[in-house]
């Protein structure tokens, strides 16, 4: 065998089985399809590196929450 998972003569076969399951008219189709989720899927993943990390915050440090008569809130976090 040879030493990576794609080679070409797999490829073709591959591309030859999706062109006799989906016919010629609907492969552009499905090729869009994985390019738009492909590019949407880096995006989402770029936007997240961008985010700065927090750092996490003690709970006993955050002001108690009050409800609108002022009293603390009783329901459970």
């Amino acid at each position: 065998m040879g030493e990576g998972l794609f080679q070409p003569t797999h490829l073709l076969i591959i591309f030859v089985i999706a062109l006799l399951v989906f016919g010629p008219k609907k492969l552009p189709e499905l090729g869009k399809g994985l390019g738009e989720a492909i590019r949407g899927f880096k995006d989402a993943f770029k936007s997240s590196d961008a985010i700065p990390p927090t750092k996490p915050t003690d709970s006993k440090a955050l002001p108690e929450a009050k409800g609108s008569t002022g009293e603390p809130s009783t329901r459970a976090p």
